[in-house]
């Protein structure tokens, strides 16, 4: 029973990254106040506040009337436009930086926040138009429900100017790829400062017994804690082959155990990997080694000829790949200084080779981002030395292809020659 509510819990935390979840939540909330207010009235609110504060209060039924109806179809407007600039957003994030970067835009809360406010408020100002009679007399005026009609819409209008304001920001590509590297960089330094590793404690896993996958999709988290407990009640260890991240396609080995488990065992063990067709950066730091790096390669693209953003790109690149150096290849759970669980990880050499490989196809034509990439390489070795230095051939390796791809790409010799001399 515990492990469904858990399993319950992680479905409807993943609901909040939805475009819809705050708008609706809101819309809900709207409508219940929208009830209470009608309560409220039916005691007689509004009659209590026209005779001790009557300027709080509105007293005239036309008036009410035609400020509502003002409200909601001004408040209509301004929530298509709203809609409308999102859909912009992503349109223009989609062509000229990367598909990828759309479930980080749409998954923005405060915009989720404002367009759910402002459904909210026309909820409310629809089924409190809905309520005023046509043949009341000002006792029976809802006019302390009109007046937070009035105060919802100015709260509406300071939300859709902050709304402008915030969503010019967010289309700005430096704005976009600050984001990606806070978020992987926090992912990182999590890592890291919670990170045990010992390669003796745990055993070789080629001839344990092989769980396959009973759906598809990709690997967007795995709860290694709880999977760890299971494996303490089994006395056994568990071995997740499988790279958070990469899509896992029906029938493919998820994870390995010591020895045979039972069905029911292994389904709790099943539930305690999350499968998505989208991917967050929160989840998985190596998505921002692919969002930044493909920033990176569509900014040099001919159509977006956008040099100074693949430079920027770089920067980052180098600062979370300085971090990645602190990190092991390999993931171990501990319970009572047991390993219990063990998770693949993508190690250091094949995540630089992906992202090299992809920026030297494209880049190496390039004199000045070469020696960018180049002098990138350069700091990752310094950094190396100090943290791991099993990296530094690694790094040597990829300085060596880069200029052997430059070497193709550029015929001026004397560009060759002085990115040889820096390197």
């Amino acid at each position: 029973m515990k492990d469904k509510l858990l399993f319950f819990f992680r479905k409807m935390y993943r609901l909040k990254d939805k475009i819809a979840f705050y708008p609706s939540l809101l819309a809900v909330l709207g409508f219940v106040f929208t009830y209470v207010m009608v309560y409220l009235e039916e005691r007689g609110i509004s009659k209590y506040l026209l005779e001790s504060f009557p300027a709080l209060v509105i007293n005239n039924t036309e008036t009410a009337r035609s400020l509502l109806t003002t409200f909601i179809g001004g408040l209509i407007s301004i929530m298509v436009f709203s809609f409308s600039m999102v859909m912009i957003l992503l349109n223009q994030a989609s062509s000229n930086f990367s598909p990828r970067l759309l479930p980080g835009l749409i998954s923005n809360r405060r915009h989720q926040m404002i367009l759910g406010f402002y459904i909210a408020t026309i909820l409310y100002c629809t089924f409190i138009l809905v309520y005023i009679e046509p043949d009341g007399d000002k006792y029976q005026l809802p006019g302390f429900a009109v007046l937070f009609a009035i105060f919802f819409m100015v709260n509406c209008l300071a939300a859709f100017i902050y709304f402008i304001h915030s969503i010019s920001q967010e289309i700005q590509i430096n704005n976009i790829m600050d984001k990606i590297f806070n978020i992987s960089k926090q992912r990182m330094l999590y890592l890291i400062d919670n990170e045990k590793y010992n390669k003796d404690d745990f055993p070789e896993t080629d001839i344990w017994k092989k769980h396959s996958s009973k759906q598809s999709g990709y690997l967007q988290n795995v709860s290694l804690e709880n999977i760890a407990k299971i494996a303490k009640e089994q006395e056994v260890k568990i071995d997740v082959v499988v790279i958070k991240g990469l899509f896992v396609s029906e029938g493919i080995t998820l994870f390995k155990s010591e020895k045979a488990l039972d069905d029911e065992v292994i389904d709790n063990i099943t539930e305690h990997f999350d499968f998505s067709k989208s991917e967050l950066i929160e989840d998985n730091y190596v998505l921002a080694f692919k969002q930044i790096t493909e920033v990176a390669v569509k900014a040099m693209s001919p159509g977006i000829n956008d040099p100074g953003t693949a430079l920027n790109a770089i920067d980052y690149l180098a600062q979370l790949f300085s971090l990645r150096i602190k990190k092991n290849d390999k993931s171990l759970i501990y319970i009572d200084h047991v390993a219990y669980v063990s998770m693949a990880t993508i190690d250091f050499k094949t995540l630089i080779f992906q992202v090299m490989a992809e920026l030297r196809t494209y880049c190496k034509q390039d004199v000045v981002i070469v020696e960018k990439l180049v002098m990138m390489l350069l700091h990752l070795k310094n950094v190396a030395k100090k943290e791991n230095k099993k990296y530094h051939d690694i790094l040597d390796e990829e300085i060596t292809n880069l200029i052997l791809d430059a070497e193709e790409a550029i015929t001026n010799k004397r560009d060759i020659n002085f990115i040889k001399s820096i390197s």
